[in-house]
């Protein structure tokens, strides 16, 4: 039968915070620290030293304690999930997306499995939810209640860097969960940082041109599935809370907002309620970004809050962000592996990716192919280009399928060896992320593709390609065999 869906462990932020600190991953912090710079300034120490998660329980100026660095390394990201690896969710969509049809009573029972693992998945309503048990309406809604960090001494002020923003479309009513940035412009508004690439930002630019407010949710410190979820890539036709129940294997119950038309996790630590007015933006940044730089100010929509609700005792759940290594790593990565095996149904010469973290994720792919026809390489760059949120990919490495995409060491080896730039290196221009500083012009710039692969006859290589050196087995079998004889063991 195909891959069963593991029980999961993890009904909110408490939870999992408790299963990390009963096996040593999570640091509580009891002295006084203060949200202006000298948390990010921890967080970022204990990240470079692949340390625990942290829970700081006493920040200056607010009585709700902080946790952060829950995605601080692909082992604990792995656990947030509920798998052993990363690569287990992409095994698990892997096996549902294959395109056989049933042959015989084992294929009708594994199509049947198949079945049942998404009978769980859509979300469910309930009446009463824990994010629900304190209520601020009106004037009694006050932001500075919240522990909001300032990450780095130029940014513009208080961020909320892991708020769920839910909004839907004004017309087809289709929902959107996403994760932005949210500056924190006074006790009762904050900016949305909604870029030209995210649907929040179609959503918004619908209402306003039929001269609507959108109504927004942010919803802070749901269970650490719903928070993946919602950085996850995913086609616009593709629910993240269907996505959620599919990680999760039962499915996430949501309770409708108070004051809003909209819907958000049950388990949430913090919900905030509001709307965006058509017509009105206010500046939004600085804000040093995970590009290491700091983002210009730039008008973007602003959020009204109308209510504010949370737990009798929340916990804040943010993140910082910095130029690599930083917690994002884990969240990169996990997407990284989640979703190779979609990426092979739509490019099916790939045999894996890897996307660097010195790379924030969308700057640089390298890719190893199954090499079949001439300047299939080249064929793949233009794929990947065409390919949803790949499509801001800058740099794109091709390499033959020996070679180990995750050791940068032999990619290098192939990409400064392997290349005639005369020939190999593929020059363009297309769509570049938001955040994209180098770009001369805003929203597009170069690309590159390097085509490290052996080079054949056709593709007018005409000098015979070298064979690359191997020791035989049988000397390296002898080696392992004797190792400690000679003094090395």
């Amino acid at each position: 039968m195909g891959p069963v869906a593991p029980k999961f462990p993890y009904d909110d932020l408490q939870s999992f915070l408790a299963a990390l600190e009963a096996d040593g991953d999570l640091k509580r912090i009891s002295a006084e620290v203060d949200p202006h710079l000298e948390i990010s300034e921890i967080t970022q120490r204990v990240i470079r030293e692949g340390g625990p998660a942290l829970l700081f329980e006493n920040p200056a100026g607010s009585d709700i304690p902080i946790a952060i660095n829950l995605f601080g390394t692909t082992e604990r990201t792995a656990r947030a999930l509920g798998v052993g690896d990363l690569d287990e969710i992409g095994r698990r969509i892997g096996e549902l997306a294959k395109p056989e049809l049933p042959v015989g009573w084992a294929g009708i029972r594994d199509g049947l499995g198949k079945l049942m693992q998404l009978k769980s998945v859509p979300p469910k309503r309930i009446k009463n939810a824990p994010c629900q048990e304190v209520v601020f309406t009106g004037d009694d809604v006050d932001l500075s209640m919240l522990p909001g960090l300032q990450v780095w001494p130029g940014d513009g002020g208080v961020f909320h860097n892991f708020g769920l923003t839910h909004t839907k479309h004004p017309e087809t009513g289709k929902r959107n969960v996403g994760l932005y940035r949210l500056q924190q412009h006074d006790e009762r508004s904050i900016g949305l940082h909604w870029q030209i690439h995210k649907n929040s930002t179609s959503h918004y630019a619908e209402a306003e041109k039929r001269g609507e407010r959108l109504p927004v949710a942010v919803a802070i410190g749901p269970d650490p599935v719903m928070a993946y979820a919602a950085t996850a890539p995913l086609p616009p036709d593709i629910d993240e809370y269907l996505f959620a129940g599919f990680l999760r294997g039962e499915r996430v119950e949501m309770v409708d907002c108070l004051t809003v038309p909209l819907q958000v996790p049950a388990n949430s630590q913090i919900v905030l309620e509001g709307w965006a007015e058509p017509g009105e933006r206010l500046p939004e940044g600085p804000f040093g970004d995970h590009t290491g730089f700091y983002t210009p100010v730039e008008p973007f929509p602003v959020m009204r809050i109308e209510a504010m609700t949370m737990r009798r005792k929340p916990i804040y759940h943010t993140i910082i962000t910095s130029a690599p290594p930083q917690e994002d790593h884990g969240l990169g990565k996990a997407t990284e592996r989640t979703f190779l095996p979609l990426v092979k149904i739509m490019i099916p010469e790939i045999v894996d990716y890897d996307m660097p973290a010195a790379g924030v994720f969308h700057n640089c792919v390298i890719v190893s192919i199954d090499k079949k026809f001439p300047k299939q390489a080249q064929k793949v760059m233009s794929a990947i280009w065409g390919l949803q949120m790949m499509s801001l990919t800058k740099l794109i490495v091709v390499v033959d399928a020996d070679c180990d995409v995750h050791d940068y060491r032999e990619v290098a080896w192939r990409a400064l060896g392997n290349v005639d730039y005369s020939r190999d290196l593929l020059l363009t221009e297309g769509p570049v992320d938001h955040l994209d500083h180098a770009s001369y012009h805003q929203f597009w710039g170069g690309k590159a593709g390097i085509d490290a692969t052996a080079k054949w006859p056709e593709e007018g290589y005409t000098r015979g390609w070298p064979e690359a050196m191997r020791m035989s087995a049988s000397v390296q079998a002898t080696v392992d065999r004797r190792w400690k004889e000679y003094g090395l063991g």
